[in-house]
C-alpha cells in the first residue's frame, strides 16, 4: 500500500553532501516509497563525491549563492520536461573560521552572506523553479527546534533560521495567489552531521542534549528526515506554513531533576 502517495512522483532534493547529510535520508526515505528523485549538490567537486553514493542517478549543481547558477539550473530542468511534486531545501552556511564572537559583534559580511544562503536561497529557488512545481506541490526547508534558545555556539544562525521559518508564511500566501503549493519546514533538535561537526563546541551540546532528551538518546537523522518526507507527501496536505518540531521531547525536560543535581552540585 502506497500510504504516501509518493509512489511515481518526482521531487528535488537540495543539500546532499554525504550519508551523515539529513537530504541524505529523506532522499532515501522517497526512493523507498517510490518516489523519483533529482539531486542538486553546491559545488562539481561535491557532484564528484556524491556520485559514488548515487549511481547513475540525476545530479545537478548549483551553488545558490549564484544567481546565474540558478538560471543554468533553470534551463537545465526545462529540458528534462521535469514537474516535481516536492522540493526539499536543505541549505545552510555560516563561515565561523574566525571562531566564535559576541552576537553583537557579529560581522555584517558574515551575516548578510548567511541570510543570503540559508534563508533567501529558498525564496530564490522557489520563485525561480516555480513552473516545474505541480500545482499541489509540497516544499520543505530545514529549520531547528527552537530559534529562541541563545546558544553561544550557534551564533548568528539562529536568528537567521527565526528568519527562514517566518518566510514559510509569505511564501505559502503569495503562491497562493496561483496554486496550491504548500511551505513548511522540518525543525529538528541537535543532529549528528558533517555539516554541525563544524560548528564550534557543538559536540559539548550534543552530548547535553542526550542527556536533556527523556530517553535519553539523541535524535537520529533517519527521525528527523521522516518527518520531512511526510510533509513533502500528499498526506501533510492539511499543513502549510508550519515548522515542525522533532526533538524527542527534548523541550519539555530542560529542568529534569538529575540534570539540576548534577548541576547545583558537582562532584
Amino acid at each position: 500500500m502506497d500510504f504516501l502517495g509518493l509512489s511515481g512522483k518526482t521531487l528535488l532534493v537540495f543539500g546532499v553532501a554525504n550519508k551523515k547529510s539529513l537530504a541524505w535520508h529523506v532522499a532515501q526515505a522517497l526512493e523507498e516509497a517510490g518516489a523519483k528523485v533529482v539531486y542538486v549538490v553546491r559545488s562539481e567537486e561535491r557532484r564528484q563525491t556524491v556520485v559514488k553514493l548515487l549511481g547513475g542517478r540525476e545530479i545537478h549543481v548549483c551553488d545558490v549563492e549564484y544567481d546565474e547558477q540558478i538560471e543554468r539550473l533553470k534551463g537545465e530542468l526545462a529540458s528534462r520536461g521535469h514537474k516535481f511534486a516536492g522540493m526539499l531545501h536543505s541549505i545552510a552556511f555560516a563561515d565561523y573560521s574566525d571562531g566564535m564572537k559576541p552576537f553583537h559583534e557579529t560581522p555584517k559580511r558574515a551575516f548578510l552572506r548567511a541570510m543570503d544562503i540559508s534563508c533567501h536561497s529558498l525564496l530564490g529557488l522557489s520563485s525561480a523553479l516555480k513552473e516545474f512545481l505541480e500545482p499541489d506541490a509540497s516544499v520543505v526547508t530545514v529549520s531547528i527546534s527552537t530559534t529562541r534558545m541563545a546558544s553561544e555556539n550557534y551564533g548568528y544562525m539562529a536568528p537567521i533560521k527565526a528568519a527562514l521559518d517566518s518566510s514559510l508564511a509569505f511564501l505559502a500566501k503569495s503562491f497562493s495567489q496561483f496554486s496550491r503549493v504548500r511551505f513548511n519546514a522540518v525543525a529538528p533538535s541537535l543532529l549528528k552531521t558533517s555539516a554541525s561537526a563544524g560548528i564550534p563546541g557543538y559536540l559539548d551540546s550534543y552530548l547535553y542534549a542526550e542527556q536533556v532528551i527523556p530517553r535519553k538518546k539523541a535524535l537520529q537523522t533517519e527521525e528527523a528526515a521522516n518527518v520531512a518526507v511526510f510533509l513533502l507527501s500528499p498526506r501533510s496536505s492539511g499543513i502549510n506554513a508550519q515548522s515542525i518540531v522533532v526533538d524527542a521531547g527534548m523541550s519539555i525536560n530542560y529542568f529534569d531533576s538529575e540534570i539540576i543535581k548534577r548541576a547545583m552540585r558537582p562532584e
